[in-house]
């Protein structure tokens, strides 16, 4: 028997109550039940300045860009879930990637683009309005697709009124929201498989 497809969890903000947080937990819990394994990521944990090219030239990548690299490099698959500030993904989220990409390869470890390359990756959004933070969800699809390399499934969902989805348990209220975050997982899973066969 195969062994299970290992997900990164990512919640582009680490407010305390952030939506995003909420739906990336229903979200491993759906990749869970599909059978995967996950583990959640706290972005802000990773302790990353803003990026500085000074900065890097006097101190070099911070470690939390090895971190994040050596995280990707241990699981098959990335899900995720953005807020959208102004109609933009968070800093946070854009700022990781951005050191990730400036790591070169260090010993048997590749450069921070060649972890993420191929890598498959599913996009969940929340947001407050009625747009569910899909503006930022098409950007990080974008961002992440195009410069950092990463498979996107075409699959995606944008949470709206986000502030009135979830249950004091914290899961899904409305059981077409649940359905399309199980959908999305799916997909993803599906991709996962596909390429730890080929």
């Amino acid at each position: 028997m195969a062994a299970a497809s290992k997900v990164l969890v990512i919640a582009g903000s680490a407010r305390e109550g952030a939506f995003s947080v909420k739906l990336a937990k229903v979200a491993a819990a759906a990749l869970a039940a599909a059978g995967a394994e996950t583990t959640q990521l706290d972005l802000r944990a990773l302790g990353l300045p803003i990026y500085d090219g000074d900065l890097e030239a006097a101190h070099g990548v911070p470690d939390g860009a090895r971190t994040l690299r050596d995280a990707l490099l241990a699981h098959d698959a990335m899900l995720l879930v953005t807020p959208e500030y102004n109609g933009f993904p968070t800093p946070l989220v854009i700022n990781a990637f951005d050191w990730l990409s400036r790591l070169k390869p260090e010993g048997s470890a590749p450069a921070g683009l060649g972890a993420s390359a191929g890598k498959p990756c599913a996009l969940l959004s929340s947001s407050p309005g009625p747009l569910g933070g899909l503006r930022s969800l098409n950007l990080m699809r974008q961002f992440l697709g195009l410069t950092i390399g990463m498979l996107i499934v075409p699959q995606q969902f944008a949470l709206v009124r986000a502030g009135e989805a979830f249950g004091p348990d914290g899961a899904l209220l409305d059981a077409k929201a649940q359905q399309s975050v199980d959908g999305v997982a799916a997909a993803l899973l599906r991709l996962s498989n596909a390429l730890r066969k080929a």
